[in-house]
């Protein structure tokens, strides 16, 4: 079972910028502490002379496995617990499969999937032993299915879903629930700030283009509003092991479904074909 405290902990990654500043915002807000880290947090100079004694914050490069072990030692110090761990760092790799190097491909799987592996298992071994708590893992709402240049952030969120039900099955005895966050397109600068471009080949500019045109300019919404939606849930008991967040988002995820499963029945006769 939840361990109920009036006061609440979190630890955030990726807490300076985008959903990880806007969870951090809300929590403070709530009348809750934050442990608040990022490669720079400068960026939270402003929180930290608002709320003074309720924000820790420090560097921390969540793709270093052994800093993160020494990061979350240093986070359960500071307040004594920690209730909810928030699992928000990451960036986009932006270009076609073909023209990301190695080098880019493995720098983005070393934050937006492994440096999620390593926080948790961090963490676990400290929520069991205080009785429980929540780790809300940042995911996608496209992360049910690859799309063109966009296809290893979508396959760093696919591996952090699985990984996430994994792991909230595995934990749910000692009381630790496990929620992947599967957002929707908030106005967070992860095309801008948070992104690494591949050198274009130009036999893809006419998809690149008209990927382009799809998404449109529109930067999303405030992900103060995303904040306000999780804040609820981390009031709820038994919270789903996933959980789109945005109408939209969840319109979109729905067709998605949808016609995945009329593809899946059009040659479901193939299927049954092979024994299996």
């Amino acid at each position: 079972m939840d361990i109920v405290t009036t006061t609440r902990t979190w630890f955030i990654t990726g807490a300076t910028r985008g959903l990880g500043r806007a969870f951090t915002e809300a929590a403070l807000a709530a009348g809750d502490q934050v442990v608040a880290v990022a490669r720079n947090t400068e960026p939270l100079d402003d929180l930290s002379a608002t709320h003074p004694g309720a924000l820790v914050r420090f560097s921390l490069d969540v793709s270093d496995r052994r800093a993160v072990f020494a990061g979350v030692e240093r986070a359960f110090a500071a307040f004594g617990r920690v209730d909810i761990v928030v699992n928000n760092a990451g960036g986009m790799l932006y270009g076609m499969v073909e023209e990301a190097t190695e080098e880019q491909i493995r720098a983005h799987f070393e934050v937006n999937f492994f440096g999620a592996v390593w926080v948790s298992q961090a963490v676990v071994p400290r929520l069991r032993a205080q009785g429980g708590g929540r780790i809300l893992q940042v995911s996608s709402m496209g992360s049910g299915g690859g799309m063109a240049s966009v296809g290893f952030y979508g396959a760093g969120k696919a591996a952090l879903d699985s990984f996430g039900q994994a792991l909230a099955m595995e934990v749910a005895a000692f009381g630790i629930k496990v929620t992947s966050l599967q957002m929707g397109g908030y106005d967070t600068g992860l095309f801008t700030t948070g992104t690494t471009a591949t050198d274009p080949l130009p036999e893809y500019a006419a998809l690149r283009a008209e990927m382009a045109e799809m998404w449109g300019e529109e930067a999303g919404p405030d992900p103060a509003t995303a904040a306000t939606t999780i804040m609820r849930l981390v009031d709820e008991p038994d919270p789903p092991r996933e959980l789109i967040v945005g109408g939209q988002s969840y319109d979109l995820v729905q067709a998605m479904d949808r016609d995945r499963a009329r593809v899946r029945q059009e040659w479901e006769q193939l299927s049954r074909s092979a024994p299996g």
